[in-house]
Formats: structure tokens, C-alpha cells, sequence
């Protein structure tokens, strides 16, 4: 497999998709060596046709505000390989949205949820629609306009959309009532759904809690454990949410949280009533920290810094693509950072991967840490086959098993002779065998 030629290629197809161009470059890398032991994958052109998404929406999403002015957003859907089961990943609306980064998300979605076990292939979309600021009813407006064009491209074995950035359960509640009013069915296409009409227990927490699970697998194969660690989390949404709660239960303490406009320090520990007031802010739908340290006086405000400079064991980066540089992968080798565990999607630079890896820290991958936002959707997509709903002591116990064997597949496939294991590698090669043997056997299409 000629790496360069390939990404040449894809360079002129599709100029200025950095983030898309970056992923890509990654999995490449990682599955250089797998690729060159099986001559039939490049006998039946499976890089090539892998890397490109099978199909992409792109459309406009025309929409009324409160002052009867007509809004116009771009909205899009980007399904990418169903190999191994039905099109499967968030909806994502913010300002920042553009295909780049749909399809970088996308494409890292294929491998996301190969690792799980479940039977999903990877898909995301959204739009560049921004809340902050916006009525419910404006809301409601938009997602009603957004599900008029995609419906009738989705469906429970079809595609299956869930929430992201900007999307939670007033979102999905919005998506959904429009999806079922056109589509006359009560199915399972959407997931984070409202528990009272077909949504699961501890999906809105279960991406920070599989984060958690992962990084407490990793140290416990260099045996260590979560007890007493000091934690430092970027970013405060429902990753952030989920990942501080099980930090907490697990005998960690978290110091750190983070947005937009800074960070914040909390030395006596983020937890309890702090974890309650930091959904309070999330709920404001502004992107601001800086209320915590008026509410909570011990706590430090750093405007317009990452929280990547204090001292820490554990670092969760659970903000968004490429919060973490190099300089930042720098401060936290030397401040004594042990492991760094990904709870965001790509949050790490290339560089950034490249000190955690010279420096042997561990360093799990955005792909691997943070499936389990959609292992729970894909328990969430079981529970509506069957009809039922799970007590959350069960979904978590699922979870938390997905976790484990998520881990020990990348211990597998990441292994060096000097044992440290590169779980880069080893969660891109787990999740490419997986498809690629699934497309090898489906033919050519």
C-alpha cells in the first residue's frame, strides 16, 4: 500500500478537508502493515473504496424565528460504509459544522463502532445551525425543517442517527416527533431518545462513563487504579457530564472543566453539587465556565487557556477535534501525566500523539475510548427491537463489558515487544479487520 500516492490522490479529490485529510492519514498509518500481509484487500480495492463514503446529503434547512424573519442553514448526512450493519452516528449543529469534519467523523465512526461488537456501520451528519441564543420554538422550527429532507433516508435498518454537539434530548425529542409525523411509524431511528418514549437509561452519560471504564482499563494494565488520581476534563457537556460522575464514583478527583472561554480549577475536586450546577450552566446554552468560580470561590478561572497546564495523572479531553497540541502533550508529560484518554472525537494533534507516544505515555485513541456513547445507542436500537427498557444497573453492566473487551481487542492487536501498547494501532487495525473482512465477503458494490 503506497500511503502517499493514496493520500495524493485524495488531496486533489477533495482539497482543503483537513480534518477529513487527517483521519484518514491516521488509519492509513496504523494499517499500513495489515494491508501488505493480506494482498486480497488491495486486490478488491478495499482502502479505496473504505476511505470514500458511500454517499453524501447535502441540502438546505429553511426555518421561521421568533421575529417571522425566514433562516436559511446547510444540513447534511454522510453515510459512510454499512459493511457491518446500518448507517450509525450523531447529528452534530454548530456554527464550526462543515463536510470536513462530517466526514472525518464519519470515517472514524466506521472503526468507533466496529470495536463495539454491535452491528453498525458509521455515519454522521448536521448542520451549521447554532442554538446558543435560540427559542425552543426556533429550535423546534429548524429541527422540524432539517427531518422534512432527511427522512426519508433513514430508518431503524437503514440509517440511525443519535445526538452530538448541539443535540441532546430536546433535539432528538424535536427530530424524532417530525420523523414519526412523516413516516407514520413509532421505530427506533433515533437514539437518545426520552426514556418515556423508546430511549434508553444512561445515554446521555454513557460516552463519559465508557471514557472512564477505558482509561481505568488501561491503567489497571500497568497496574494501577482510578483511587486518588487527579483528573483533568476539557470541556463541560454530556462527555464531561458523565466522565466527572464516574470519575468521582470511582476514587478519582477531577480538577479541571473547560469551554470555550477558558478553564476552571477546582483543587478541592468537581463533584456532587458542582457536577449539578456545571448541567446548570450546559443547560443556559452558553458556551461559558466562568459562573463556576463566582458559584464555587475556591476555584480558579483561566481565560482563554486549556486546562492542559496543571498538574495531573489523568487527562480526559472531552471537548472537541484538535484541542490538544503539541505544547499542551508537552506540559502534561512534565507535570507527571500518566495516561490520556480520549473522550472527544480526534482532540489530540498528530504532534500531540506523537510526544504521548515518544514519551511512552498512555495514550488511547478518541475511536476506542469513547464508543460507549454509541454502545449504549446500539443497546438503545436492541431495547426498541424487543420492545423493552433495561433498569440502568443493566445497560451500564453492558457498557461497561463492551468497555472491557474494547480494550483487551486493542491490548491484542497494539502490543509491542517492549509492551507498551500503542492502542492507536491496535484500535485501528481491531476495527478495519473487522469491515474490510465483512466487505471481502459482500463483493465489489
Amino acid at each position: 500500500m503506497d500511503i502517499e500516492k493514496i493520500m495524493l490522490g485524495l488531496e486533489k479529490k477533495h482539497p482543503g478537508e483537513t480534518e477529513y485529510l487527517q483521519a484518514v492519514r491516521e488509519v492509513l498509518e496504523s494499517i499500513e502493515e495489515v494491508v501488505n500481509e493480506n494482498p486480497q484487500f488491495e486486490a478488491a480495492g478495499i482502502v479505496e473504496r473504505i476511505i470514500e463514503p458511500d454517499r453524501i446529503f447535502t441540502f438546505k434547512v429553511p426555518w421561521v424565528d421568533d421575529n417571522s424573519k425566514v433562516q436559511v442553514n446547510i444540513g447534511y448526512r454522510v453515510q459512510f460504509n454499512n459493511a457491518i450493519g446500518p448507517y450509525k452516528g450523531g447529528l452534530r449543529f454548530h456554527p464550526s459544522v462543515n463536510l470536513s469534519i462530517l466526514k472525518f467523523l464519519g470515517f472514524e465512526q466506521i472503526f468507533k463502532n466496529s470495536l463495539t461488537t454491535l452491528p453498525m456501520g458509521g455515519g454522521k451528519g448536521g448542520s451549521d445551525f447554532d442554538a446558543k441564543g435560540k427559542s425552543d420554538g426556533e429550535i423546534m422550527r429548524f429541527c422540524q425543517s432539517y427531518m422534512l429532507e432527511l427522512w426519508r433516508n433513514i430508518g431503524p435498518d437503514t440509517d440511525v442517527p443519535a445526538g452530538d454537539i448541539g443535540v441532546g434530548a430536546k433535539e432528538i425529542g424535536f427530530l424524532y416527533g417530525a420523523y414519526k409525523k412523516l413516516a407514520r411509524e413509532h421505530t427506533g431511528v433515533l437514539t437518545g431518545k426520552g426514556v418515556n418514549w423508546g430511549g434508553s437509561l444512561i445515554r446521555p452519560e454513557a460516552t463519559g462513563f465508557g471514557t472512564v471504564y477505558f482509561a481505568k482499563e488501561m491503567l489497571a494494565a500497568k497496574g494501577e487504579s482510578l483511587e486518588g488520581k487527579l483528573v483533568a476534563i476539557s470541556g463541560f457537556g454530556n462527555v464531561a457530564w458523565g466522565a466527572a460522575q464516574k470519575v468521582t464514583e470511582l476514587g478519582g478527583k477531577v480538577i479541571t472543566l473547560s469551554g470555550p472561554d477558558g478553564y476552571i480549577y477546582d483543587p478541592e475536586g468537581i463533584s456532587g453539587e458542582k457536577i449539578d450546577y456545571m448541567l446548570e450552566l450546559r443547560a443556559s446554552n452558553e458556551d461559558i465556565v466562568k459562573p463556576y468560580s463566582y458559584e464555587f470561590p475556591e476555584a480558579q478561572f483561566h481565560q482563554g487557556k486549556r486546562p492542559w497546564e496543571v498538574k495531573c495523572d489523568l487527562a480526559l479531553p472531552c471537548a472537541t477535534q484538535n484541542e490538544l497540541n503539541k505544547e499542551d502533550a508537552m506540559n502534561l508529560v512534565k507535570n507527571g501525566c500518566r495516561c490520556v484518554a480520549e473522550g472527544a472525537n480526534m482532540p489530540s494533534t498528530p504532534e500531540a500523539v506523537e510526544v504521548f507516544h515518544e514519551n511512552k505515555i498512555l495514550f488511547g485513541p478518541g475511536k476506542a475510548v469513547n464508543a460507549g456513547g454509541v454502545a449504549t445507542s446500539g443497546l438503545e436500537m436492541s431495547q426498541n427491537s424487543m420492545k423493552l427498557n433495561w433498569p440502568s444497573e443493566e445497560v451500564d453492566d453492558r457498557l461497561h463489558q463492551i468497555m472491557i473487551k474494547i480494550h483487551d481487542t486493542c491490548v491484542k492487536h497494539g502490543k509491542e515487544e517492549d509492551g507498551y501498547i500503542d492502542y492507536v494501532k491496535g484500535a485501528n487495525v481491531a476495527g478495519f479487520l473487522k469491515v474490510a473482512n465483512a466487505m471481502l465477503d459482500q463483493g465489489i458494490w
